[in-house]
């Protein structure tokens, strides 16, 4: 099993949601070096001791010199929300083939590549809770983008020592599309669609992700293989509802929302986005993913190869998470 320890690392999405956790997860576990592939902005990055390689997946001169003598890299870096297909392609599909081809050429003996995809790429599913073996066939422009990034990784994998990890929802702090739900709660509304009885939704907390996706490279028997990491327990929305307004110490008023109206509450929503010149985290496609998507996914072969097993539960990760919130000035 690797050791991380005095090991250099490369991590592209660094400056995002999950790469700051991953990065900081990383630094805390003994890296001697840590490299994020940054565009612009260090943002969630800032005042941490990373080195800062330059660029895009696009700029095949920077992935050279992040992935060169790198011990392992961890590609997180994606585009989740775009109006059209060919963005998603560059990012997704053509960024993660540059990437592997980086790797092969100036670094083919490294120890271990992982690359995060998403439950995205189930879409519909013959059953509510999806494993590794089921089939792909996702609903929107992004999973179908992960999709095609996974078939690109599977032509390396004869090659490169590569593992792929599917989060389902993650939530935490610095999160951006599950807060608008938490956000609503705050102003005392909760929209839930369908009863909100049953269990519906696997959210896996950032930092029980990392865990999971550092100790995925750790493991000889991960190499090749597909995993979902999700959370401990599969959540009903009222279970959702309850944990979050507790945390905000709110009343809240339930709006319940019929499944055949959500795609019109999605265009809605990307009605008012047009007007105001942002694409909403609540759109048509996210809105047919939430109406017909598998939203749960067990994580059993995760924790029979590596030892993944998530800690934080609901109602602790959305009370840090609500906290972290209020702190930033986002409540």
């Amino acid at each position: 099993m690797p050791d991380e320890s005095g090991q250099t690392a490369f991590v592209t999405g660094g400056t995002g949601f999950v790469g700051s956790h991953l990065v900081e997860h990383l630094l805390a576990s003994g890296y001697s070096t840590v490299r994020c592939l940054v565009r612009s902005e260090r943002k969630f990055l800032e005042g941490l001791p990373v080195a800062i390689v330059r660029g895009d997946l696009q700029d095949t001169e920077a992935l050279a010199r992040g992935v060169r003598g790198a011990d392992f890299v961890f590609h997180v870096a994606a585009l989740t929300r775009s109006t059209d297909w060919d963005d998603f392609q560059r990012a997704n599909v053509e960024g993660t083939q540059n990437l592997l081809r980086a790797i092969r050429t100036h670094n083919p003996g490294i120890r271990r590549v992982l690359v995060t995809s998403s439950l995205a790429v189930i879409g519909q599913c013959d059953r509510a809770v999806a494993t590794e073996d089921d089939p792909m066939d996702p609903l929107s422009m992004y999973g179908r983008s992960k999709m095609l990034m996974e078939q690109v990784v599977a032509g390396f994998m004869a090659e490169l020592p590569v593992v792929i990890v599917r989060p389902p929802a993650v939530y935490g702090p610095r999160e951006s599309d599950i807060y608008t739900f938490f956000r609503s709660v705050s102003r005392g509304i909760c929209p839930i669609v369908g009863s909100g009885r049953s269990p519906a939704v696997s959210l896996v907390h950032a930092r029980d992700l990392v865990r999971g996706m550092a100790a995925a490279v750790r493991s000889e028997t991960s190499i090749g293989r597909t995993y979902f990491l999700g959370s401990p327990e599969h959540y009903s929305w009222h279970e959702v509802r309850d944990a979050s307004a507790t945390a905000l110490r709110r009343r809240v008023l339930t709006i319940r929302v019929p499944p055949a109206l959500v795609g019109a509450v999605g265009a809605v929503s990307e009605w008012v986005g047009n007007l105001t010149g942002a694409y909403p985290a609540l759109n048509r496609e996210k809105a047919r993913e939430i109406r017909s998507a598998c939203k749960m996914c067990d994580h059993t072969r995760a924790s029979e190869d590596f030892g993944y097993t998530p800690r934080i539960d609901l109602w602790t990760g959305v009370q840090e998470t609500i906290d972290w919130y209020r702190t930033a000035g986002w409540l």
